[in-house]
């Protein structure tokens, strides 16, 4: 989506402050959803049936703690409106698209660490194929919520495919290792 097809709601909260547990989890709900605050109480997310959906389990939750979630589809009057809700929007996603991106770093930084341990064994090669799917995860995550098409989702598309570039040459590294082929006769450690 461009930024001028992108259509907003906003999600009015009322929870009861005790027990927290409800106001909590209808904010949990709608951060998942990648709704951002504009106000207190009032949350925005693009007007697409994803989050729509997930406006509607929000208001289930806040239901359930004695409260509503009322939501509006909104058309903003002018430039200055618009970009009070984009802006918001944006940042949210750039800090999200950031910290995946810092997250891929540390991925790439323990490949390097066991590498240069020589900690060959199929134990952290399944270990580090699990980081990564959850990297994979999280970015489709992201990516869903990203209806303004950032380009820092670009550089995390980029980012993910050299953390599988690199799992996969810790592969052949563990592989080689454990069939007796290790870089610099390195004896297998374990598998």
């Amino acid at each position: 989506m461009t930024d001028e097809a992108v259509r907003w709601m906003l999600a009015v909260v009322q929870v009861p402050a005790k027990p927290s547990r409800h106001r909590v989890a209808v904010w949990r709900e709608l951060r998942r959803a990648g709704a951002v605050p504009v106000s207190q109480g009032t949350w925005a997310l693009p007007a697409a049936d994803p989050f729509r959906t997930a406006a509607a389990r929000a208001a289930g939750l806040a239901v359930e703690g004695g409260g509503t979630v009322a939501v509006f589809d909104v058309e903003p009057r002018d430039a200055a409106a618009r970009t009070l809700i984009e802006d918001a929007f944006r940042a949210a996603r750039v800090d999200e698209w950031r910290e995946f991106s810092a997250d891929c770093g540390k991925f790439e930084d323990e490949i390097a660490k066991e590498i240069a341990k020589e900690k060959f064994t199929f134990a952290e090669l399944e270990e580090e194929e699990q980081s990564l799917d959850r990297l994979r995860r999280w970015f489709r995550d992201l990516r869903k919520r990203d209806v303004l098409a950032l380009p820092e989702a670009r550089t995390a598309a980029e980012r993910l495919r050299i953390c599988a570039d690199t799992l996969e040459g810790y592969a052949e590294l563990v592989y080689a290792a454990v069939h007796g082929d290790a870089p610099g006769g390195v004896e297998p450690s374990g598998g």
